[in-house]
């Protein structure tokens, strides 16, 4: 097909979208130990859950693992941005390994959160998913029993609280939907007017940022694409906001390869996002392969912007 004979196709990229400061933080958490200590660099479960940024830094010499004891003693280990049970890293200690946590700052002050409320003798409802290395991550702060999930409006009708607790408190899963979260969060308000709310909301602000930008183009556009893996929280949640808000053609893909062009056959206006996860590589590359089959042009809709920064932590951080 000549160019003159390509349909026309309007690309409306969500902004922001892709890395968020936590991502980027444990990438070069991961970068500077390879850097510091040479290969191989040991990583506890996917740094950040995407393909593309594991495979880049497998090739540059880090070996990822699903638990410490595929771990040499005598090389470092790096735990994921999603955050890890309190026994990792006393584990990691009492072996006297050389470790460095790459929990993301904002997992970090929910994991606080929740410990707080227990010193102060809460239970603490958890809204999150089942099964995640972050709400694993953060049941595992306290002792058993000590944290109910609740995963859905259902799940908070149905809660009871355990004998003897002296109080309720709730955190989340920094990478849920935001309206999801807030109708969970109005069943445990009414059904408990007590409950303690965090300080701060939980949910992240780059998952918020990202959910906002795509309900601002899903009315917009015929097709919305959102970049990011399977196992991604924050990805999957964007394609259930993008159809929500008014586009029913949403859909996840982890790589350009992956775009279906059967699909796009009938569509005039592709709006394209990507999850906190997922370089902005991975957009260029869909724009690409796009280019090939269609006379395309690109509007940027942003809704706000991050210049949010975290440092790196003191065993990592260059001179």
């Amino acid at each position: 097909m000549t160019a003159q004979q390509k349909q026309p196709l309007t690309i409306v990229l969500a902004a922001p979208r892709g890395f968020c400061a936590g991502v980027d933080r444990a990438i070069q958490i991961v970068e500077q130990a390879l850097h510091k200590w040479g290969a191989p660099v040991y990583v506890r479960h996917e740094i950040v859950h995407n393909r593309h940024v594991v495979e880049s830094l497998e090739a540059q010499g880090a070996v990822f693992v699903e638990e410490l004891d595929e771990c040499p003693l005598d090389r470092p280990v790096v735990f994921s941005a999603h955050g890890v049970p309190k026994s990792v890293p006393a584990e990691a200690a009492r072996r006297e390994m050389v470790y460095v946590d790459a929990t993301c700052p904002l997992v970090s002050k929910v994991h606080l959160e929740a410990e707080r409320h227990h010193r102060m003798g809460s239970h603490i409802i958890l809204i999150g998913h089942a099964g995640h290395p972050e709400v694993v991550g953060t049941m595992g702060q306290l002792p058993d029993g000590a944290i109910s999930l609740v995963e859905d409006e259902a799940q908070a009708e149905s809660f009871t609280p355990p004998d003897g607790a002296g109080g309720l408190a709730f955190v989340t899963q920094t990478t849920l939907s935001v309206d999801d979260t807030a109708r969970i969060v109005e069943v445990l308000r009414r059904r408990f007017p007590d409950v303690a709310a965090p300080k701060k909301e939980d949910i992240c602000y780059a998952t918020t940022n990202r959910q906002e930008a795509v309900k601002a183009i899903a009315p917009k556009v015929d097709a919305l694409v959102v970049i990011g893996a399977p196992n991604s929280s924050n990805s999957k949640r964007l394609v259930e906001v993008g159809k929500v808000a008014g586009c029913g053609e949403s859909r996840l893909i982890q790589k350009a390869a992956d775009l279906d062009m059967a699909w796009l056959a009938g569509v005039r206006r592709l709006g394209i996002t990507a999850g906190a996860s997922a370089p902005e590589l991975l957009v260029e590359q869909v724009i690409e392969v796009c280019r090939a089959h269609f006379t395309v042009s690109v509007e940027e809709v942003e809704v706000a912007r991050e210049d949010i920064r975290f440092k790196l932590p003191r065993a990592v951080a260059p001179a």
